[in-house]
């Protein structure tokens, strides 16, 4: 396992990061996992021998169920890891038990501490932008938990580039505490954080958390030419997977299992490696179904890939340019040939 330092922090987090969505109990999401606290034990001990020593939850997945497992599956091992989780979707039937508000924030985190167990947040997300809360207030409540020992560093996910960016202006110009990572979806099928988010990030020093990593399992190629949909997975159809172009997707499944079979892995091992190759990313967030499933996903780390099989996954995977990108890169091109042609001698 490698490590890399999240953002501008010193905190040092394991390049794969497991996501705690499928750890469900009895009554929870069983529609993305059935993991009840023994499965969910066995998979924690297996991910920290791996040298996973990052994982990530929210307060909305299974209703807290999911931090609290975690909290418990983790117990003594909790001082030696980086657990991160979100806040910011509904909780309760309540008016306030919703958004990002200071009250919601504040409340949701002391929650949060209680079900994990532990008594500092290590990474504490908003789990998306509020368009019904100011960003001072969510910012400043989240300053209030840093500034008070409740949460050691502060994130945020499905976040725009300008809402990103108005956000770490807002807590300079305050002197608060300022985001530290960005949790957002990313993969072969949905480079669409390229465009804005990935040149944000690596400009203003955030961390890079893609979710989604495998497209829903989609990379891993179980559901490419099948003749009847697979069950026991977590698109029960075909219509459940997020959106993405179902064209190149076959192309870029095609290339996968090309690249698979000549580095003697799986599909899913090169979608994981591709992404952990690219710019700005630190840690991917990925979950499992089954031990087996996340002793599979682990093996990401062992493989590398070359600048040529990189390219080649770039190309069949790209996304149509949008405005005004299309016109940057035309302007960059003559930029560059113009300073080449000054450049020479004559």
């Amino acid at each position: 396992m490698h490590y890399r330092t999240l953002g501008k922090t010193g905190l040092r987090v394991s390049e794969l990061c497991l996501g705690a969505m499928t750890f469900v109990g009895d009554a929870g999401w069983r529609h993305v996992g059935t993991m009840g606290q023994k499965e969910a034990d066995a998979c924690v001990g297996t991910a920290v021998a791996g040298g996973v020593n990052f994982f990530d939850t929210a307060d909305i997945y299974s209703s807290g169920e999911s931090e609290r497992i975690l909290g418990k599956a983790l117990g003594p091992r909790r001082a030696n890891v980086v657990i991160a989780t979100k806040v910011g979707f509904r909780m309760g039937p309540g008016p306030d038990d919703d958004g990002c508000s200071r009250r919601r924030i504040i409340e949701g985190c002391h929650e949060s501490l209680r079900r994990l167990g532990t008594e500092m947040i290590d990474l504490y997300q908003i789990h998306s932008f509020d368009p019904l809360v100011p960003l001072d207030e969510t910012l400043g409540a989240l300053n209030e938990l840093v500034v008070g020992g409740k949460v050691r560093f502060i994130g945020c996910s499905n976040f725009t580039g300008w809402q990103l960016m108005k956000a770490l202006a807002i807590s300079r110009d305050h002197d608060w505490a300022e985001f530290v990572s960005l949790q957002a979806l990313y993969s072969l099928l949905t480079r669409d954080l390229e465009y804005e988010l990935v040149p944000l990030c690596l400009d203003q020093g955030l961390a890079i958390l893609p979710w989604g990593p495998l497209a829903g399992g989609y990379l891993t190629g179980k559901y490419h030419g099948v003749t009847s949909w697979p069950r026991g997975t977590r698109m029960g159809k075909p219509e459940d997977h997020l959106p993405f172009d179902e064209a190149r997707a076959k192309q870029v499944i095609d290339m996968l299992e090309e690249l698979a079979r000549a580095h003697g892995c799986r599909p899913a091992h090169i979608a994981l490696r591709y992404l952990l190759c690219k710019p700005g990313i630190t840690s991917l967030v990925f979950g499992a179904r089954s031990r087996e499933q996340l002793e599979e996903n682990l093996r990401a780390s062992d493989v590398s890939l070359c600048d040529e099989e990189m390219t080649r996954l770039d190309a069949v995977s790209k996304p149509p340019a949008v405005y005004p990108h299309w016109y940057f890169d035309i302007y960059r091109k003559a930029r560059m040939e113009e300073a080449r042609t000054r450049l020479r001698p004559g």
